[in-house]
Order: C-alpha cells, then structure tokens, then sequence
C-alpha cells in the first residue's frame, strides 16, 4: 500500500505539472498572438532591404520596357528583377526561414525612359529613384497584379510590406524624359549641405529637379503627365480621384500634394504597410507631418473596406533617410543653423548611419549599453533603423565581406529595428570588377552559390538562426538590456513584457555554464535556438554542451 501511495502522489504531480505546463504555454500563446493580431512590433522589426530590379527575375518577359536598351555602364542599367521574383522568394519561405518580418522595396514607381551619362557612364533609373510617373509601376519590375499578389503573399507568411517614398525629386532630365514645369520644379542651385536653406531649397546633384515641396500655389498637372495619360486611357480617372482628395483635404492643388495623394494610393489600393521615406532632411520638417497624416488616413480606410485582411491594429510605419542622422544625436539633427525634430508627429524610426561605425570601434558590451541607454531613454517611444551595409553608403561596416558572420550577430543582436541588405546574408560581393561608386553596391543576387556553396550555406544558417530568434522574441531589438557576465564571453538578458531571454556571445565551445538566476528559475527547461537542445536550470545556470560559441536562450515548455 506504501508504494501504491508514493506512485499514485506522483502520478498526481506529474499531472498536476502537466497541467501546469499545459496551462503556461496557452498563456504564452496567446501573448504571442496578441502581438501579433493586435501590435506588431515595429521597434523590434527585422526588416529585410532589396533592389527590386536586382533581387530576382522571375518574368524575363517584361525586362526591356520603354526603348531602353542594354548600352548602360556596369550595374547601372535594369537587370530583370521584378515583384513576381520577390512574390515567388515569399512563396518559398526564403524570408521567413530568415526570420524577416518586414520587406523594403526600392520605389516601384514608372522610372524616366532614358538614360543619363554624369562621368560614371550610361545609367538608368533602375533603382527606383528618378520618378517619372507616380501612378504607376514601372513595367520593368511588374503590373499592379503583381504587385497586390506580392502584398498578399507576404500577409499570409505575417510580413508587412515597405513601399519607397520619393517626394522630394523627379527624374533627371534626358531626351525621352522632358523637365517639369518651372512651378512644379528648381533645377539650381545644387546643394551645399552647409546649413538649412542650402539642404533644402536646391537640388541633390546636378540634373536632378527638386519638387517645390514650400510651395502652396496651386499648379496645373504637368503637360507631360496629361499626355501620358490620355494616351493610356486614364486621364478622365486620374483628374477625378484628384478632384476628390482635394476636396476631402482641403490642400492647395500645390505640387507636394499631389505627390502625397499619388503616394497614398498605394496604401489604399493594396494595403501596403509602411514607407521608407527618402531624402528627409531635404525637404522641410512640415511636409513629413503632413504625410504622415495623410498615410495614416489611407491606412485606416483600407482596414475599413479590407477588414479581412488587415493584418492586426497596428498603425502606418514610417521609417525616414535623414543622411547621417546617429542614434548619438536622440530627437535632434544639426543642419547647421538649425535643428531640426523629424520624430515628433512623422517619423516612427529614422535610418541610423552609426551602428557600422560603433561596431567596429566600440566593444560589443558597450555597443549593447549604449542602444539600450538611448532607446530606453530619449528616444522612447521611438526607435532606430540599423543596417551594416545599403545601396548608398560607400563605406560598409565590411564592404570585402570578411567579417560576414560578425555582422550578422551585431546587425540582430543590437537594439532597435535591424536592415538586412538583400545578400548580407550570403556575403554579397560589394566589390564588383568595373563598376564605380555604389554600382558596386548594387550587384545581382547569386542564388546559384547561395543554394549550392557549402560555406555560403553555412553563414546562410547563422543568419536564419539569429533572424528567427529575433523574430520570435521583440524582447531582442526592444526590450531592457542587462549584462549578466563578460567571463569567457558576453551574456546577457534582454526583457519586454513577458518576454524575456538570455543570450551569450563570444563563449568557449563544448561545455558552457551559463548564469540564468536573473531570467529563469530552478526547475525551469530551456531551448537553445542556435544549437536546438534542450537544459534544465539547475541552482541558477543552464549547462550547454554545443559546438557553437553562441547561445540563444529561451523559455521551453513541453506541449502535449
């Protein structure tokens, strides 16, 4: 009767575990699905950044569009990538096997039909950035189809959609590419960058037509657009939805509004879910307000009228390019003469230019210390961008990719949102025989070696690991950063809410004790996501017998 008690008690403690265990992991569930029906972490976010003509052509149909031809300078013409070709990498899972819950597309937006020759040889506006027309898609790159297709492709994976947003230039100038209106438009002087007139009211490079966004005259659409459009079938279509956002806000027909209204159309015709802005700090601060208004509006119709497929109530993102804006300068950006807040009613998060420059000069603790001070402090509420190499930044945090894993660990692990330029996680080249300046940014993506070279397999994996355990913890990239030990290698914990993890850098490979006490308590199981295994806290430590010297640690509960 003895061992008939001691079992039926323990037959009742394993139940009551069970349960228990049971119950625990429903909770965190549904914490997990809270957030991610309800506030999607935009502060946490792995957002993954790629050139959509240079991604992945999965249409070869549409490469040549508009009488361009193949007579550009190297990497400076259309290469074939296309919306279809990233549709198709979201159907594969490529994206979520990395744990990206974000993708960024260079603007999509029909590019001038010519090419210009500045010194750097014959280019065309296969980046996205010289708008000739607002409304529409470049045929280079896709149809509308194509593009509601990716938008939805990407929903059902749960990953939000970043569109580009050029408000403040056209297209330059060429034969097939007439200037705009002299109300519309400046063409001099060029930019100093010295103080805040000669940021803004001036053009970015020579041959590059700066809207006049201070404007408030209203203007007639330009000669060329009415053309355009009458051709293709749409002028009628085009002046009404025109007539009807004016009217709805009240704006002056000024030239920044239109290209507002045009901007929107994007968000309320197929839901995207953020823009990238570019050149920020060249146009003045109240045009960023005013935008951020507008999105917001047309995000919110498109969950009226698409209530199933909005994804959760999270709001409109706006992430803004302020060249050379550091995560060291909180709210403020010197222009010279003036400073200048792009955070306050516009911007979510603006780009940091700082985390490659930190990681290479800084320990790593500090760098962690220095995010968690800022983010926690001053800029709460708000966030950064980071990113360790881009399409315009010559100088790379390893532009000859010999510390690729290096920068996948720094790039995921540091506070704030993470920017994954498309191919840092295969090391990319960046070094391109015969092309010049950021041409050499701006190569094709090699998916032959990244599905083929053992070596780029191997960094590959590293990436997916730390990009999922990102994904799955917004404690990562937001939450409150605490060093446990700097004894053979870094440890620490991350905490937002409920959850809570440990992580260990830099540590000896085999047998590794790891200091939970602060996080985790006795009795508790833990997963390793970098090697999958499985400890139990013992007196406060997790023993981890890996061939890594990375540990990501998270709480393991045992479902049925």
């Amino acid at each position: 009767m003895k061992k008939l008690s001691i079992v039926l008690v323990l037959a009742i403690l394993f139940v009551s575990c069970k349960n228990q265990s049971e119950d625990a992991n429903s909770r965190e569930v549904a914490q997990t699905e809270e957030i991610s029906q309800d506030i999607f972490p935009w502060e946490a976010a792995n957002i993954y950044f790629l050139l959509t003509d240079r991604f992945n052509n999965a249409d070869t149909s549409n490469d040549v569009n508009y009488g361009r031809q193949d007579d550009a300078a190297v990497l400076r013409g259309f290469k074939g990538g296309d919306l279809k070709g990233v549709t198709q990498k979201i159907n594969e899972g490529y994206f979520t096997d990395l744990g990206i819950n974000a993708i960024w597309m260079t603007p999509i937006v029909e590019q001038i039909h010519g090419g210009t020759d500045e010194g750097t040889g014959k280019s065309y506006g296969f980046h996205g950035y010289w708008t000739k027309d607002w409304t529409a898609i470049d045929a280079n790159l896709g149809t509308r189809q194509d593009l509601q297709e990716l938008v939805d492709a990407a929903h059902s994976k749960g990953i939000r959609v970043l569109l580009d947003a050029v408000i403040n230039h056209t297209g330059p100038v060429t034969e097939k590419d007439p200037v705009w209106p002299s109300d519309w438009v400046r063409t001099e002087p060029q930019c100093e960058y010295t103080n805040y007139e000669n940021t803004i009211t001036c053009t970015l490079v020579k041959n590059l037509p700066d809207i006049k966004t201070e404007s408030n005259k209203n203007v007639d659409l330009p000669p060329q657009l009415i053309t355009k459009w009458k051709a293709e079938g749409r002028y009628e279509e085009e002046v009404k939805e025109l007539d009807e956002f004016f009217k709805r806000t009240g704006h002056p027909r000024a030239p920044r509004f239109y290209i507002m209204k045009w901007l929107t159309d994007y968000i309320s015709d197929f839901g995207i879910d953020g823009y990238r802005v570019d050149t920020v700090k060249h146009t003045e601060e109240f045009v960023w307000q005013e935008f951020r208004k507008e999105c917001d509006y047309a995000f919110n119709q498109y969950k009226k009228n698409n209530a199933e497929k909005a994804l959760d109530d999270t709001n409109f993102y706006l992430v803004g390019e302020v060249y050379n804006y550091s995560i060291s300068n909180g709210k403020d950006f010197n222009m010279g003469d003036k400073t200048m807040n792009y955070f306050d009613n516009a911007f979510d998060a603006l780009i940091n230019f700082e985390i490659k420059w930190n990681a290479k000069q800084m320990p790593v603790k500090n760098v962690f210390e220095k995010y968690n001070n800022a983010l926690n402090g001053e800029l709460k509420g708000h966030s950064v961008l980071n990113y360790m190499s881009s399409h315009d930044d010559g100088q790379p945090f390893d532009k000859e990719r010999k510390m690729p894993y290096k920068t996948a660990t720094m790039l995921l692990l540091t506070q704030g949102a993470s920017q994954v330029y498309y191919g840092d996680e295969v090391a990319r080249e960046l070094i391109v025989e015969g092309a010049t300046g950021d041409a050499n940014l701006r190569s094709l993506m090699d998916w032959d070696t990244t599905k083929n070279n053992p070596e780029t397999q191997k960094l590959l994996m590293h990436w997916q690991k730390l990009g999922q355990f990102r994904a799955k913890h917004p404690a990562v990239g937001a939450g409150v950063h605490h060093l446990i030990s700097e004894d053979n290698g870094l440890v620490f914990s991350r905490v937002r809410d409920e959850d809570k993890i440990i992580v260990g850098i830099e540590l000896p490979k085999g047998k590794k004790s790891i200091n939970v006490s602060s996080i985790f308590k006795d009795g508790l199981m833990l997963r390793d996501e970098y090697s999958g295994k499985i400890v139990n806290v013992v007196n406060g430590n997790a023993e981890i017998d890996s061939d890594y010297d990375i540990v990501l640690l998270e709480k393991f509960i045992v479902t049925a």
